[in-house]
């Protein structure tokens, strides 16, 4: 949790004597022209420069202390006092120590230590090997560090110094804490504290029950860890040691942090933080704002942790040092990488690393290695991954770090178990747990027993499984790890339930329940009272499995509205949810519930995109800007919403449920609920059964969209990810795919489609849906769709209501020419195909150039073509025109989603990229936004709906945007997009034109390729 290693003992006043001058001073390092004066008074202004710069390093004045002691010593060696030479010198050792210039601290430490041993001062000698101790643990050396210690501790028996054997002690301790041997750790620390003690030293008995509570917190005992740390602060405040109290309380932070209890967590790092800024400790204030920035990273609120971090990080470079301004730029990896924001969290864990490199921090450079493999695994980049982590662990063993070598070994097992390269993920996993065991780190033993357990399950081998579940629980509760215990009986309860043995499994998740509650882990609440609901269906207790599944809802539901309006972060949030909406969906309709599931489904969809929009409208309306609660979805409100779009609304919803294939239980796709709601009000339940998909067909609903996409050559050029290789158009094999997904889509429902082809049909699609071109799916007749309804789409029916306001407050204009903004082929700019490649320059568009100038002479009006559309020059129109016409390149990003954007000109000021991202923080005035671009549709499939271009530009204000779902061929574009404009110049509404437009195509193009691409989100009017 940031820096936590809080009490290593630092000896910084060093009385030693000198027997060497300091090699290739700085220029900061020659004496400065004063007045003659005598040796006496030399003395007396070097002892008052070195207690300034003693007064300064206290309060983390590291510069001035660092210039004070600088000029200290010039004195001390001009003066020939060795003793006073001597101590600036192990003062300025440890002052490089904590800027993270490891090197320079060496350095000096070295320095002192020679001068010690040539002048057979052997207190002076324990005392620079304890200090040169702690610089190697500081580079995460710590076999040399215990070196140092052991020496040091040596010399203090050998002079009967007790004083420097107990901190001796005590590092040897926190050295073996670093390296994962806690067994060991403990021991170290029970007898530093037995010193301290015997010696009567209240400070440093405070310090050693604060490393035994660390010890015990990385062990998983958190009561144990809670206690010590607890009579440490007691004897900080009866010693009025206030950074001692700091210290205590930010750990007390660190130990609930562990236990999952985050608001207690928040609250200790607060009071520390508040002690810190009282005592100007800005090293202390940094390491606070770190912490906090962890916890509220662990709550979800990545705008606070993004924050926190942002504010540790200033300060880390405000006082140079360069370890903390690693960790604050890994922790901000963390948080970007917790959003899903894997290119920003790979931009902050490089900076991370070569600090790390810089600084020669050999376990800090193999943490963030390990970060990195996580973030490119997540990005779908598995070789890279695999890579990372191979770096991280040859680390770990390069410098002994026994405990980091078991995370590295635990990790490269969760890159192949995902992989689904089980024995090798078993394989690294056990070596992970023998480790573990070996240095009795019992928290990863745990973490080793559980990642066993899963893999096994993921088998379906439940008695094994059951078998590592059971000791991993049962080491919880030795260690008293309750965060651990009830991970346990979760995962317990769901191996009994693929089981089959319900009741065992109820009773496990209801006793996880518990502890979630009295922890106060309101994540774990969430997710344990889904997999509750889940069990009680599957044993057939419909009535409780409604009231768990509901209650899980209410805690998702007030988690996310705890992250305030920041969209991102509410949109990460809900993809942990949406398991419990669907459940609680099957668990309705079995009760013949409909209507209620379909509020549910309607509940659990883009929910953080209303929020979004609701927010804008009302500060719109109030002409400020207000937070304003979501009203749940009621049957009232989504029957309204089809009487005012004069519509009728078309709701999907995928179910999946557990089949035993194989012997082992597998999540597959079962049902696909579809909802009907006609303009009349009249609500309608149907459903596909998708059994036979996977049980006849060996496929899936993604696979068969996929693939019937494939078989009309409909090519992608996803964004960061390069050219996915299409089939080849196979007309017949498409036909077929379009006429099952007709089957599977349209022909439940297809006698409660209106008649008149004129009459709006709304499809709210889901999950891979949302790539389905409607439009032509085919009947058994060979008819597309188009050729029977007016299409649009929207991600959910609240954002018609919502859109429909939008357009409200717009109101209705012709097309006119003053009003319009149409862009052309755009001189192209360099982008990545993916992160980490080399920027190359995307090919001109000379067929977008054609279909703007055709559009522009139709509206009379002057096109950006080439050099002119800049991307500072559209994103300056862009709030003025009523209707915008964007003919370039599109990419899409199907891992964020927000980097999705739109080619243009780079104007020197910005990358020619206009990324969904930056268009949300837009506020638009068009009625209607036309991307005629590759993908402009298409984006990262969320439980929140897609995000990308579409949904920035529907919350940026624009209540119709035309998206396109594949990349799209230059001439038949061009005949569509003219046929649309004439449409709409004739008085067809936005839907009609764009039927229309397709119809026309179809008779010189019929292939679907060529006019099915485009689709109309929102407002047909």
């Amino acid at each position: 949790m940031g820096d936590r290693k809080l009490s290593l003992t630092v000896l910084i006043t060093l009385i030693l004597t000198v027997s060497q001058p300091i090699a290739n001073l700085p220029p900061l390092f020659q004496a400065p022209q004063v007045l003659a004066q005598t040796p006496a008074e030399r003395k007396v202004e070097a002892d008052r420069l070195s207690q300034q710069g003693l007064e300064q390093f206290k309060i983390s004045q590291f510069e001035a202390a660092l210039q004070s002691w600088q000029q200290a010593l010039i004195i001390y060696r001009e003066i020939k006092d060795r003793k006073g030479e001597g101590k600036t010198l192990g003062r300025l050792g440890v002052i490089y120590d904590y800027r993270g210039d490891y090197t320079k601290a060496i350095q000096y430490q070295q320095q002192s230590l020679a001068i010690a041993k040539e002048t057979k001062d052997r207190l002076g000698e324990g005392k620079a090997l304890v200090n040169l101790g702690n610089v190697y643990h500081s580079l995460g050396d710590y076999a040399k560090a215990i070196e140092y210690h052991s020496s040091s501790f040596t010399i203090a028996r050998e002079i009967n110094d007790r004083s420097i054997e107990g901190a001796a002690l005590g590092n040897l301790g926190l050295a073996y804490d670093a390296k994962g041997d806690y067994a060991k750790a403990i021991e170290y620390h029970s007898l530093s504290l037995a010193i301290a003690r015997e010696i009567k030293d209240r400070k440093g008995e405070g310090e050693s029950l604060g490393n035994l509570g660390i010890a015990y917190d990385a062990l998983g005992d958190y009561a144990k860890a809670i206690e010590y740390q607890q009579q440490r602060l007691a004897i900080a405040r009866e010693i009025k040691d206030r950074k001692g109290e700091g210290e205590s309380l930010g750990n007390l932070g660190s130990a609930y942090y562990s236990l999952g209890d985050y608001a207690k967590a928040i609250k200790y790092q607060q009071q520390r933080l508040a002690i810190a800024r009282e005592i100007k400790d800005r090293r202390a204030q940094k390491q606070s704002l770190g912490n906090l920035g962890v916890a509220y990273n662990a709550l979800g609120d990545y705008a606070k942790a993004i924050k926190y971090q942002e504010q540790s990080l200033a300060i880390a470079r405000e006082i140079k040092d360069r370890n903390g301004e690693g960790n604050a730029l890994d922790n901000l990896g963390l948080a970007y990488y917790s959003l899903g924001d894997y290119a920003k969290a790979i931009e902050y864990y490089s900076s991370s690393l070569a600090i790390a490199r810089e600084i020669k921090d050999r376990n800090g450079e193999g943490t963030v290695l390990g970060n990195l493999g996580l973030a490119y695994f997540l990005l779908g980049d598995d070789l890279k991954a695999i890579e990372y982590q191979e770096q991280s662990l040859a680390i770990a063993r390069e410098i002994k770090d026994r405990n980091g070598e078991s995370q590295s070994l635990g990790n490269l097992g969760l890159a192949y178990d995902d992989l689904g390269d089980y024995a090798k993920a078993i394989e690294y996993y056990q070596q992970s747990l023998a480790i573990a065991r070996e240095i009795k780190n019992r928290l990863g033993e745990g973490q080793s027993l559980g990642n066993l357990g899963n893999v096994y399950y993921s088998l379906g081998d439940y008695a094994k499984a059951i078998e590592y579940y059971q000791q991993r629980l049962a080491l919880a509760r030795q260690i008293k790890n309750r965060l651990g215990e009830g991970n346990g009986l979760s995962n317990l309860g769901n191996a009994y339930g693929s089981l089959g043995d319900y009741a065992k499994a109820i009773e496990y998740q209801q006793q996880s329940l518990a502890i979630a509650r009295e922890i106060k882990d309101r994540l774990g609440e969430g997710n344990v009272l889904g997999n509750l609901g889940f069990t009680l269906n599957k044993s057939g207790n419909l009535a409780e499995a409604e009231k768990n599944l509901r209650a899980g809802i209410e805690v998702w539901e007030s988690v996310r509205r705890q992250l305030g309006k920041n969209d991102s972060y509410k949109v990460s949030i809900f993809e942990r949810q949406s398991r419990t909406y669907r459940i609680l969906q099957r668990v309705l309709i079995a009760q013949n519930k409909t209507k209620e599931a379909l509020e549910i489904s309607e509940r659990g969809r883009s929910r953080a995109f209303v929020e979004l929009l609701t927010s804008r409208l009302s500060s719109e309306s109030a002409g400020q800007t207000v937070e304003r609660p979501v009203d749940k979805p009621t049957i009232s409100l989504l029957q309204q919403i089809a009487k005012q779009q004069n519509a009728t609304l078309v709701e999907y919803s995928t179910i999946g449920d557990e089949f035993k294939i194989q012997g082992k239980q597998e999540q597959k796709e079962s049902e696909l609920y579809i909802w009907v709601i006609k303009p009349t009000g009249e609500v309608t339940f149907r459903s596909s059964d998708l059994k036979p998909l996977w049980q006849k067909e060996n496929t899936t609903l993604d696979k068969l969209v996929t693939t019937s996409r494939n078989f009309i050559g409909a090519t992608s050029t996803p964004f960061r990810g390069g050219i996915i290789p299409r089939e080849n158009p196979n007309k017949p094999k498409a036909k077929q795919k379009f006429q099952q997904l007709h089957k599977l889509l349209i022909e439940p429902i297809a006698d409660l489609l209106p008649k008149q082809e004129t009459e709006k049909v709304i499809f709210i699609p889901q999950s891979s849906l949302f790539l389905v071109p409607f439009a032509a799916l085919q009947d058994a007749d060979g008819k597309y769709l188009i050729e029977k309804h007016t299409i649009l789409t929207s991600p959910s029916i609240q954002v018609l209501d919502l859109t429909h306001k939008q357009k409200q407050r717009l109101g209705t204009k012709p097309i006119e020419g003053k009003d319009t903004l149409i862009v052309g082929n755009p001189t192209m700019p360099f982008l990545a195909p993916k992160i980490g490649d080399t920027p190359q320059q995307l090919k001109p568009l000379l067929g977008a150039e054609l279909e703007a100038v055709a559009i522009s002479k139709l509206l009379k009006t002057e096109p950006l073509i080439g050099k002119k559309a800049t991307e500072e020059t559209i994103v300056k129109r862009l709030p003025e025109a009523r209707f915008v016409h964007l003919a370039t390149h599109g990419l899409f990003d199907d891992i964020q989603g927000l980097n999705s954007g739109i080619a243009l000109t780079p104007s020197g000021k910005d990358d020619g990229l206009l990324t969904a991202s930056e268009i949300l923080d837009l506020k638009l005035n068009a009625e209607l936004v036309v991307l005629s671009a590759c993908d402009t549709g298409r984006g990262r499939i969320s439980g929140d709906g897609v995000i990308g271009l579409s949904r920035s530009l529907i919350s940026a204000g624009v209540p119709s945007v035309l998206v396109s779902l594949w990349s799209i061929p230059d001439a038949p574009t061009a005949l569509l997009m003219t046929e649309f404009y004439q449409n709409l110049q004739k008085g067809s509404d936005k839907a009609q034109a764009l039927r229309q437009a397709m119809l026309k195509t179809i008779q010189k193009y019929p292939q679907p390729k060529y006019w099915a691409a485009f689709t109309l989100i929102g407002e047909a009017e």
